[in-house]
């Protein structure tokens, strides 16, 4: 039985009775028993545990979890800290010192974030090591493409940065006027070049502020 902790439980409830989750299940069952996988089972959810429904001032989609030791712990984009901060991140913190003077932080850890309303959604929440991409196609795609019609819900606004490909699909889902979608290449050192001048914090902070709610403190160390 998943347990988030928060009103997620209720927003998701019946979400893991649906076909598709079942066979999901046994699938990472199977993943668990047999490979080593990312993140550890118990922080799977981690990001839905860390910043409730109510909460959630903007969402950022990852990709899937990082794949080597020590790394992922269910905030996209995040590793724990004590890891090598990876070339998305890096780029990512160049990108927030350029567009509101904040100095990279000397972890990689986005706790913070989630603390303070961003929700780090992977659009896959497992991933074998050393595979990239090892657990798409099983279900988890829709898993997240129906956390985000719950988004899609909220009675408040919420701003959804799409940085890539795999983020932007799920902009077909965001349909609710009151929203801001923001898009951008992906921050990896493939793609940076879309990346880098997007300024997508101080945009997510002025539409908060615009409407009435508090703008995300976008440090990482404090």
């Amino acid at each position: 039985m998943v347990n988030f902790g928060n009103d997620w439980d209720e927003i998701m409830k019946g979400e893991f009775d649906k076909e598709y989750y079942l066979k999901l299940r046994e699938f990472l069952k199977y993943e668990y028993f047999h490979y080593q996988i990312y993140p550890d089972m118990y922080h799977i959810f981690n990001a839905m545990q860390s910043t409730a429904y109510k909460d959630v001032k903007a969402v950022i989609f990852g990709q899937d979890p990082y794949h080597e030791p020590g790394q992922a712990h269910g905030l996209c984009f995040s590793v724990q800290k004590g890891c090598d901060i990876p070339p998305s991140l890096r780029n990512i913190y160049q990108e927030l010192q350029s567009d509101l003077g904040i100095p990279p932080a000397p972890h990689g850890e986005l706790t913070a974030w989630a603390k303070s309303g961003v929700l780090l959604l992977n659009t896959v929440l497992t991933v074998r090591r050393g595979a990239a991409d090892s657990h798409k196609g099983q279900g988890w795609e829709e898993f997240t493409d129906n956390v985000t019609r719950k988004l899609n819900e909220h009675e408040r606004p919420i701003v959804f940065i799409l940085w890539g490909s795999k983020a932007k699909a799920k902009k077909a889902l965001i349909t609710n006027p009151r929203h801001l979608i923001l898009e951008s290449g992906h921050p990896s050192p493939l793609s940076s070049r879309y990346f880098f001048g997007c300024r997508h914090f101080s945009k997510c902070n002025a539409f908060l502020e615009q409407n009435g709610i508090e703008p995300i403190d976008w440090r990482v160390d404090r």
